[in-house]
């Protein structure tokens, strides 16, 4: 593990961003959106002051503010609006559904939700702010923009000029945003990361890979998730990359001539995402990129290769990360990136592994550091620390002599077969060989005489048994790694991270469970 001078990173969220506009020019194009209006360190700390002003004035200091907007060029504005006046912005997940957005609100205690009739009507969003109405005060950017007049303007520009002086104070260790975890394995937690939190990672990353201030960082994903908002859009401003928004990672199509016309240097995606994108690129889109970050799932074999084949040695650093953890944790790095791993520890981090009965060469992960959460949120309105300052990730690790992660599985991804451990991701891994452009999940059911017994959900159409059977074999893997019964589906469920949506899979076993019976 390196030295981490946590010190160095104890400052708000908004005084980060003004000591990069110090450190790196104020009249530097530093943020981007599909509308291709850039905007420089100045315009955006004038325009979260002049939005922020508006906002202020309707809710309260240290108010969790609900944030459901796309990765845009508003939508950091909005995050940086609330935070000059000491709102906590609290990042609502669009895609999860009205249940888990009403239960999130309600945790959190948010009165007042931000978004934009545009997002709405292209989103077809109606049915959720039409919910949330009920709960909370819906407010539209564009409503609020239409307010802004030669007041606000004025006072934007002289905070523009000395926006220390304006800004509202904040100790590094208040909240500095309220996330909601993927909901990946069950129902959605709320997680409180401080401002040090999210600097401190900021930090982290850049001392572990060395960032060029001359770069466009690339995000499509959502900002409502940590990867998305800590990598994609605090990670380049706070360091001096241009900062380029895409509303979202599913238009597969538009991203590559994208990539290629806004001169992206780094990718942000999945290891989905980037296959997709790799399969319709055009040659030579994607061949500008110095590297790609994926997250959020493991990345593929034939993802690593397709890459390379279609256009270059473009290194795809795969990294780990969890919501907890502001949220990364490990990535590989461009000089020294290890296939099958999720790279090594970020200066700072403490681990230590917890044995796992029946799972030899690993152990269940801890971490601890200065990216680690403040807690998660409590009903009533309080915050539950983590003990000791521990995050238990859940995952099952090996860890090498110099910090490098290699994942096992999740503690509830093993199931235990005619008394065997087994891991369901290892499971998942023989399909994946087998059939490699397809995506597959797998999941365990009670079985009277084994146990349990495994399950394959997977879009490939002509899928058996026999070929994992064979494959299996020929590498040496148990045989009671092999699910024996398949379910065939058009698609897999995914959340709107990019991850497997194992409810769903669930759901869709015991429908079809019940269907056999």
């Amino acid at each position: 593990m390196s030295p981490f001078d946590s010190a160095a990173a104890q400052s708000s969220v908004f005084d980060a961003l003004i000591e990069a506009a110090k450190t790196h020019g104020a009249k530097k194009p530093i943020l981007e959106d599909q509308e291709r209006n850039p905007l420089s360190y100045t315009d955006l700390i004038r325009a979260a002051f002049a939005l922020g002003r508006k906002l202020s004035a309707m809710t309260k200091k240290g108010e969790r503010v609900g944030v459901m907007l796309p990765s845009s060029s508003g939508g950091v504005v909005t995050f940086f609006a609330l935070h000059a006046f000491g709102r906590v912005p609290t990042m609502l997940n669009f895609t999860a559904g009205i249940r888990n957005l009403k239960a999130a609100c309600e945790l959190a205690g948010v009165k007042t939700v931000l978004t934009s009739h545009r997002f709405v009507e292209q989103g077809k969003l109606h049915d959720l702010t039409d919910a949330l109405e009920t709960i909370a005060k819906v407010v539209y950017l564009e409503d609020v923009r239409a307010t802004v007049g030669l007041a606000d303007k004025v006072y934007a520009a002289a905070a523009g000029v000395l926006p220390g002086q304006f800004r509202i104070a904040c100790k590094p260790s208040d909240p500095g945003v309220i996330l909601f975890t993927s909901g990946s394995f069950g129902a959605p937690r709320g997680v409180v990361l401080s401002h040090a939190n999210l600097v401190s990672n900021c930090r982290q990353i850049a001392q572990h890979i060395a960032l060029d201030p001359a770069w466009v960082f690339f995000n499509p994903l959502p900002i409502f998730h940590c990867f998305g908002l800590t990598g994609g859009a605090l990670l380049p401003i706070f360091t001096g990359m241009k900062a380029f928004q895409y509303p979202s990672p599913l238009h597969t199509k538009q991203i590559p001539p994208l990539i290629k016309d806004t001169k992206a240097s780094v990718l942000l995606a999945t290891d989905t995402f980037v296959n997709q994108y790799a399969r319709v690129a055009a040659p030579g889109e994607l061949a500008g990129l110095k590297f790609v970050v994926c997250g959020a799932e493991k990345v593929r074999d034939e993802t690593h290769d397709l890459v390379a084949e279609r256009f270059g040695p473009i290194p795809l650093l795969e990294g780990y990360g969890a919501t907890e953890a502001s949220p990364v944790i490990a990535v590989n790095k461009p000089e020294d990136n290890r296939r099958g791993t999720v790279g090594g520890l970020l200066p700072g981090v403490e681990a230590r592994l917890e044995p796992v009965e029946g799972i030899p060469g690993g152990g269940k992960l801890l971490v601890r550091g200065p990216n680690v959460m403040v807690g998660y949120l409590a009903p009533g309105g309080g915050v539950e620390a983590p003990a000791g300052g521990w995050h238990d990730t859940g995952d099952v690790v090996s860890i090498t002599d110099d910090d490098w992660i290699r994942i096992l599985g999740r503690v509830k991804r093993f199931a235990k077969v005619g008394g065997e451990m087994v891991s369901l991701t290892a499971a998942e891994d023989l399909a994946a060989h087998v059939w490699p452009e397809c995506r597959h999940a797998v999941i365990a059911l009670p079985d009277a005489r084994k146990g349990e017994r495994l399950v394959l959900v997977t879009d490939t159409h002509d899928a058996e048994v026999a070929p994992l059977l064979a494959h299996a074999q020929h590498i040496g893997a148990p045989e009671i790694a092999v699910p024996r019964k398949i379910i065939k589906v058009p698609e897999i469920p995914l959340l709107g991270t990019g991850k497997t949506d194992y409810p769903a899979i669930q759901r869709i076993v015991e429908a079809e469970t019940q269907r056999a019976a």
